[in-house]
């Protein structure tokens, strides 16, 4: 967050200033820009009127370094270095810082073999004092150095201007991603909705099985309770006789009796 800050201020800085430049002026304050150890984004300038009508002038080529800058890197320097200005000291380091940054964006680890070869550097030290010194140091990147696997793993890396036509592939891909997440949205939605309806019925079933249970229950001791009653009926002489059957809770054994009542 302090180096996008700082950004923030020295890009000010400068768009102020290339309000009021012109021509050799305007080429001056880019080779100021690019040159400043701690400006790591150029697009607001290069969007000033008076820096894109050196397009077609004597300092033309001030421009497309500035556009270099903003998204290029030390190789494509390399391939172009005929038509392009020469680069002062602080130059050349910033663009190394810029193309570090770069390769920062597209992998998490860094083969020190790829480094060397990107930043025209010779041995192993020489790379390592620039990530650690003109790159860590700086807020750019932050990540681990691995001698042992020769390679360096990148935790955090500060973006680059946005070339020409990448917002555009950027909202693209945001859009897709968007509509993916709608229609796994609406799937989540529908599994609740059949999970819900499940439940429903997985409650309903269990109020009818414990009806069920309920009814076999009453069923169950009202037959109890009709075998544990005394049976009636008459004798020929008209006595009333009731047939029981007296529980022995010793024994599992029944005894019989009859009880004879007068009419």
């Amino acid at each position: 967050m302090e180096v996008e800050t700082k950004q923030a201020e020295l890009v000010e800085q400068f768009v102020v200033l290339a309000r009021n430049a012109r021509g050799r002026a305007a080429a001056e304050l880019i080779t100021h820009a690019t040159s400043h150890p701690s400006l790591f984004a150029f697009s607001e300038l290069l969007s000033m009127p008076n820096i894109l009508e050196l397009q077609g002038t004597e300092h033309a080529g001030s421009l497309e370094l500035l556009r270099l800058f903003a998204h290029g890197t030390w190789s494509e320097y390399k391939n172009h270095i005929n038509e392009l200005p020469p680069l002062q000291p602080q130059q050349e380091l910033k663009l190394k810082q810029l193309t570090v940054m770069t390769l920062a964006e597209k992998a998490k680890v860094l083969q020190y073999d790829l480094l060397m070869q990107q930043l025209d550097v010779s041995n192993v030290r020489q790379l390592e004092d620039l990530l650690i010194n003109d790159c860590m140091y700086a807020g750019i990147v932050r990540g681990k150095l691995d001698q042992r696997r020769r390679c360096f793993e990148v935790q955090f890396a500060a973006g680059r201007d946005l070339r020409p036509g990448q917002l555009e592939n950027m909202i693209s891909t945001l859009s897709t991603w968007l509509g993916n997440t709608e229609n796994l949205l609406l799937t989540i939605q529908e599994k609740i909705k059949w999970a819900d309806s499940m439940s429903d019925l997985d409650r309903k079933h269990k109020k009818e099985v414990e009806d069920k249970a309920e009814e076999l229950r009453k069923s169950i001791k009202a037959e109890m309770e009709l075998r544990g009653q005394q049976d009636v009926g008459y004798t020929e002489s008209g006595a009333l006789v009731m047939d029981y059957v007296e529980e022995d809770r010793s024994r599992p054994k029944r005894n019989r009796g009859l009880q004879f009542i007068e009419a």
